[in-house]
């Protein structure tokens, strides 16, 4: 009896939540491009809660607070939410599509691409590459790459 639970497929809908550390690699617009590092540090600490409807699908919402590190001082400078659809790809990738909303007053959306790297009984640890899109407040549009890494469970 005992073996016939542990084989029982997962249930849906199921929640899933994680942490992880975000670093900004490179920003492109209209201007030269901005890279992380260069008068600044910026670093993103994204949490988040997963609703899977499915093995397949899912809704997530993100919540990344960024902390910038400039000439021997460091602030809270912008808080991002991220609500999106959740995408398994297969191989342990799955695609997170989401929308940008920003404290800065810039908003877009964001399409992530994260790999399970180790997977555990109630945990897991990724890798993911964020690609962000943003728009407004008298800024020109931009396109990021960034690297994220974290622990699901």
């Amino acid at each position: 009896m005992t073996q016939q639970i542990h084989n029982a497929p997962p249930a849906f809908p199921k929640i899933t939540g994680y942490v992880g550390i975000m670093h900004p690699i490179v920003a492109f617009s209209k201007d030269e491009p901005h890279y992380n590092f260069d008068g600044a540090y910026v670093v993103g600490l994204p949490c988040g809660i997963n609703l899977w409807k499915s093995n397949a699908v899912g809704f997530s919402m993100e919540f990344v607070p960024l902390i910038k590190a400039s000439g021997g001082a460091s602030k809270m400078n912008n808080f991002i939410f991220h609500p999106g659809a959740l995408f398994r790809l297969g191989h342990g990738f799955v695609l997170a599509t989401r929308a940008a909303f920003e404290t800065s007053g810039r908003y877009g959306f964001t399409p992530v691409l994260n790999k399970t790297v180790v997977k555990r009984a109630n945990s897991s640890y990724y890798l993911a590459l964020p690609v962000p899109v943003r728009f407004g407040n008298e800024q020109p549009t931009s396109v990021s790459i960034g690297f994220q890494f974290g622990i699901a469970f």
